[in-house]
């Protein structure tokens, strides 16, 4: 018998050999998920693409709030169009300095960019470098899937599993510590989300996906959801994001026989969440 886990691939939509990886993979039933950028300009078509997909995955909205444009006004966090780095969102967020009713606004738009493409809510809401977990974005984003049936990505682990691990012990440990603050509003507010978490690394390229992805998978609980960012690179994404092997690599090992028999040896299967927790 085997067990289900949720395997996401981020990032649908932000290039055409991103996308066209995530959905060779969804069409060989190796992967379960995948969480798409409604603020790219590939998106409406895309978003067509990913249409025949939809229903035997989670597909889901990658809210992004760093580095792309956002789709309208945002006068405090974006002046002149182009949401901030990383760092900046973060120095932001964690200052208590955000503008709820504009971050509101733009997971609105977002949320309805995708609904307007597919003809359906997401099935879920996660966010690009994990922005859904800062303060100000994640009371926003929880006061509008409250009651949807929308379930949240929580990236909280144990930390005794993150060091058992032993891969980027410090992101992890980060990210983790974010997500705990998320599961409890989560909790508090009813809504659904994955029961385990794990995908973290460096995304330099330096340790072949294989045994990092062996680490992802193992020990991770029922309802877990392991997080992957599979692509073919091209021009178009090597002008909007750095990481551009690493994703090649995660793709020739998740379409190959390596991963197959990985799964076979450790009984589990890709699935969708509401698989995992039924």
């Amino acid at each position: 018998m085997t067990m289900p886990f949720v395997l996401c691939a981020d990032d649908y939509g932000l290039s055409p050999g991103v996308s066209r990886a995530i959905l060779d993979l969804v069409a060989r039933g190796r992967l379960s998920a995948t969480g798409s950028m409604t603020v790219s300009p590939f998106w409406p078509e895309h978003a067509a693409w990913l249409r025949p997909h939809a229903d035997g995955i989670d597909a889901g909205l990658h809210l992004t709030l760093t580095d792309q444009r956002a789709l309208g006004p945002m006068p405090r966090l974006a002046p002149n169009g182009r949401l901030p780095p990383l760092p900046r969102l973060m120095a932001l967020a964690l200052g208590r300095r955000l503008d709820q009713a504009e971050i509101g606004a733009e997971i609105d738009r977002q949320l309805a960019a995708f609904e307007a493409a597919l003809g359906r809510p997401p099935a879920f809401v996660d966010g690009h470098q994990h922005v859904h977990q800062l303060p100000g974005i994640r009371e926003a984003l929880i006061e509008r899937l409250a009651g949807t049936g929308i379930y949240l990505r929580i990236c909280a682990e144990p930390t005794a599993r993150i060091l058992r691990r032993g891969v980027a012990i410090s992101k992890a440990l980060l990210i983790s510590r974010l997500g705990w603050g998320l599961r409890r509003r989560a909790l508090r507010g009813g809504l659904p989300h994955n029961h385990g978490f794990s995908g973290i690394y460096d995304l330099s390229g330096r340790e072949p996906f294989g045994p990092l992805m062996e680490r992802f998978v193992t020990a991770l609980p029922r309802g877990g959801l392991v997080m992957c960012h599979p692509g073919f690179p091209d021009a178009e994404l090597a002008e909007v994001d750095p990481v551009t092997t690493p994703r090649r690599a995660e793709y020739d090992y998740l379409a190959g026989d390596g991963f197959a028999e990985l799964l076979a040896r450790h009984r589990l299967r890709p699935a969708r969440l509401a698989d995992c927790l039924s």
